[in-house]
């Protein structure tokens, strides 16, 4: 006698194969005619581009107009923490001191090193290069950690509360592994309470 576990373990195994071997026995869709149409089309309008091929368009594009943009969204964020962290006046000048210290360095990226001529380097040099830039990097992560815990220091509790909640997510911008706000599970609602 088969029990009950066996029985579902074959049929969803049963499932499984006819769902998989449906699919290789599928017709494709009729081709669309390739005479023109008679009725005009709906166009969309013009300035009213899809915002995510716009985003690409954007992304892809010369790289000084990227960090314009970059640099234009980094101010409008720092514009709105400003507001939020309602700064008296004597913090006006230790915010000033933050945010030229956090400033990313002036002018576009450098470029990367071509594929090509890192290849032809050997091992050790590659080595080499790979870890000056990540000094380079090491120093401005420095600069800007001893910036700010010089500005956080001089902000009362609940601004440094404000700060803390701001600044939790700054530079992801939604990309979060590439799952969205908060990673991949985000949407998901939380498992439901055994009682």
């Amino acid at each position: 006698m088969i029990k009950l576990r066996q029985r579902v373990l074959w049929a969803s195994m049963l499932a499984t194969a006819t769902l998989v071997t449906a699919g290789a026995f599928a017709q494709p869709a009729p081709s669309a005619p390739t005479t023109a149409p008679t009725a005009p089309t709906a166009q969309a309008p013009v300035g009213k581009a899809d915002p995510a091929a716009e985003h690409r368009r954007m992304d892809h594009g010369d790289p000084a107009k990227r960090f314009a943009r970059m640099q234009e969204h980094r101010a409008k964020r720092m514009a709105a923490l400003k507001e939020k962290l309602k700064l008296s006046p004597t913090q006006e000048a230790a915010w000033t001191n933050f945010t030229a210290s956090t400033q990313p360095p002036a002018g576009p990226p450098p470029q990367r090193t071509d594929r090509a001529e890192f290849a032809k380097l050997t091992t050790p040099q590659r080595l080499e290069r790979m870890q000056a830039r990540q000094s380079e990097r090491t120093a401005m992560f420095a600069k800007r950690a001893e910036a700010t815990k010089t500005f956080y220091a001089g902000l009362n509790p609940e601004q440094q509360k404000t700060f803390d909640a701001e600044t939790a997510h700054m530079g992801h911008d939604g990309h979060r592994g590439h799952h969205g706000q908060g990673g991949p599970d985000a949407h998901r609602a939380p498992p439901p309470v055994k009682g």
